[in-house]
């Protein structure tokens, strides 16, 4: 049954997956130009590997959702996590512009079977009705929460070891999330909507109006977003001057152009949790669907 409180092991289980899987994918864009560097690499190369990667993420969520209706949330997770961990280990040994790329393939699923799709499921079905737009709210809030610590993480390894070994270290802090697995308890799907198939669910999505225009706005948010986690950071970087010593930005402890990209990651993430837990109360108070309007029409 699901629970009556809106702070619950599921939703804090939920969040702390969510929070380091985000963290991870958000600071991707701080190895860009440590990696052309070293490398010699066109920008184009790295930013066909994050491409590739969003694919990846994309078409993964259909299969993990079904994994998880068929053969468990958990399971789902573990496989989720292992790929991720298994791209990113795999990734620190690349040295061509292709092995970075289909190595990408395995973070993206990686992503999708940590991310939102499997993660906002369980917590949906383990909250009431009475809490779960806030709980859904939160654990949103939570994978921006991931977008403000993962860049500056990032950026401040990579000051003191190789692009390498922080991929590393990201893979162990990936793998490091199924020691709350055991919290990750909710009411399993009926039985009915398990024997439909996955065809003639999509089917009737493909058919329903509301679906399209949804596909379409979550669309260019995707292409928004993709785009500023993967070039925002090295074009602040590239763009700006020195810090100037004693200014606003020394005192919060941004020394260097690099920092400051990483920085900038960390704003837009800090500004996505006001926005998700605002959205999450508005939620459960007005009409939702002119609260999406309102939303993209302001975006």
């Amino acid at each position: 049954m699901p629970q009556s409180r809106l702070i619950t092991p599921v939703l804090l289980a939920g969040c702390t997956i969510l929070l380091t899987g985000f963290a991870i994918r958000a600071s991707f864009g701080v190895f860009q130009i440590p990696i052309a560097t070293e490398f010699g690499w066109p920008r184009a190369e790295f930013s066909l590997a994050i491409a590739i990667q969003n694919l990846a993420w994309g078409f993964g969520q259909p299969f993990f959702g079904a994994i998880a209706e068929r053969w468990g949330d958990r399971r789902a997770i573990v496989l989720g996590a292992v790929l991720y961990a298994l791209g990113l280990a795999l990734s620190a040994w690349a040295v061509t512009p292709l092995q970075h790329q289909m190595l990408e393939v395995l973070v993206g699923f990686g992503i999708a079977g940590t991310g939102f799709g499997v993660i906002l499921a369980v917590v949906a079905r383990a909250t009431s009705d009475q809490h779960r737009s806030m709980a859904l709210a939160i654990t949103t809030a939570a994978g921006s929460a991931g977008q403000v610590v993962g860049p500056p993480l990032a950026e401040g390894l990579l000051g003191v070891m190789p692009w390498q070994s922080v991929f590393l270290v990201f893979a162990g802090l990936i793998l490091a999330v199924l020691l709350v697995l055991p919290l990750m308890q909710a009411p399993q799907v009926r039985r009915a909507e398990l024997e439909e198939s996955m065809g003639r669910i999509l089917g009737r999505a493909l058919r329903d109006p509301s679906f399209t225009l949804v596909f379409l706005g979550f669309f260019s948010c995707g292409y928004q977003l993709g785009f500023i986690t993967a070039h925002f950071p090295a074009f602040v970087t590239e763009l700006c001057g020195p810090i100037a010593p004693g200014g606003m930005l020394a005192g919060l402890g941004i020394t260097t152009t690099s920092a400051l990209g990483a920085f900038a990651i960390a704003v837009i993430g800090l500004a996505n949790i006001a926005g998700s837990l605002a959205a999450g109360w508005a939620g459960g108070r007005f009409p939702r669907k002119y609260l999406l309007s309102g939303i993209y029409a302001a975006r």
